[in-house]
């Protein structure tokens, strides 16, 4: 495999990652259709827009020549944004060939068609699903670009690919485990985005930690929930991609999702969140996805039904949380179709 890492695009995911790779690779080029972004990664070192004040390795190039960038690259890391992933990805088409290294850390789902990022990468670059990696785990651009200590997992059905990617990412400050349960984790990627914009809904509207570890637990018991109705191991919603990443995206400023609940539980309606955001908050896309999945499947996703009415509905916070409270009761430990382990290895 070459030893040139091409990363799509220059957010501050895909840059906290390609500096990531640039820390343990000489040959890093990023691509952005922004020639101010580009000139400045090249320049100055840096992303002022996504990642101020945080310094970039020199060796770290960038260019809006996407078959520049893609030219003789043994391995190809996507960090689009979900709505832009198809197009992305088909733009890649052209410059793509069977023996690189496809790998995505984008959470969420294509809302209009309900499916998820290796499946959309899969289809527009025509290769194999269970040979797309999938990178995920609790870990903020902000703190990775500042060489924070930070653990993620790769997952990926082929297990030769998974391999390649960890080695590829890790090191002292970077740790990377292997999963080969792709689904569970693109799912708990995605799903703790809406759990998370209800942690921060609930932070602001000021009620407290106890009312945030019901609606983290009980979250996490939904996500599982769906999850498993669609075939993960339930496993992984114990690991780094499930309780991991939910902690971590709901309880951190550095959460986009969490910010913008606690704006939505402040009064702010979600155009205007949104606005004050200036970035993607994949929970808001992921909340409508969700509400489809879950009647589809005939699932229960109770938190996430009140937050689709939250944003789609214009229902108010309060009384959205005062309908969780006030649900029928039941028993803690929910009934779920588990696989036996000799299932989930066949």
């Amino acid at each position: 495999m070459s030893n040139k890492i091409a990363v799509l695009v220059a957010g501050s995911w895909g840059t906290a990652l390609a500096s990531v790779l640039a820390c343990n690779h000489p040959n890093v080029v990023i691509w952005s259709r922004s020639s101010e972004q580009v000139r400045e990664i090249n320049e100055k070192h840096m992303n002022s827009r996504y990642l101020p004040d945080a310094a970039l390795p020199a060796n770290l190039k960038a260019t809006t020549d996407l078959e520049e960038a893609v030219k003789d690259a043994g391995a190809v890391l996507i960090v689009a944004p979900s709505k832009a992933m198809r197009e992305v990805a088909r733009s890649l088409k052209a410059y793509w060939r069977k023996d690189m290294l496809c790998i995505h850390a984008t959470k969420g789902f294509e809302t209009e068609t309900l499916k998820r990022m290796s499946t959309v990468i899969s289809e527009e670059l025509g290769i194999e699903e269970g040979d797309v990696v999938v990178l995920s785990g609790p870990s903020h651009a902000e703190e990775v670009i500042r060489r924070c200590p930070t653990t993620v997992v790769v997952a990926s059905l082929n297990q030769k690919a998974a391999a390649a990617a960890q080695y590829l990412f890790m090191n002292a400050d970077f740790r990377v485990y292997t999963n080969r349960d792709m689904l569970g984790v693109e799912l708990a990627g995605a799903l703790k985005n809406i759990i998370a914009l209800g942690a921060g809904m609930s932070d602001g509207l000021g009620y407290g930690d106890n009312a945030k570890a019901a609606l983290l637990t009980r979250g996490l018991a939904e996500i599982t929930r769906i999850g498993v109705e669609l075939g993960a191991n339930p496993l992984t919603f114990s690991g780094l991609a499930g309780v991991g990443d939910l902690v971590v995206t709901a309880t951190s400023r550095h959460s986009r999702n969490w910010r913008a609940g606690s704006l939505l539980g402040q009064g702010k309606k979600v155009d205007e969140v949104l606005d004050s955001m200036g970035m993607v908050v994949e929970g808001i896309r992921t909340t409508q996805a969700a509400h489809t999945i879950s009647a589809k499947y005939g699932v229960q996703m109770p938190i996430a039904e009140q937050l689709y009415q939250v944003l789609f509905e214009n229902k108010d916070p309060r009384i959205a949380v005062e309908a969780l409270m006030g649900r029928d009761p039941k028993t803690e430990m929910e009934a779920m179709k588990l696989k036996t382990w000799e299932q989930w290895h066949s």
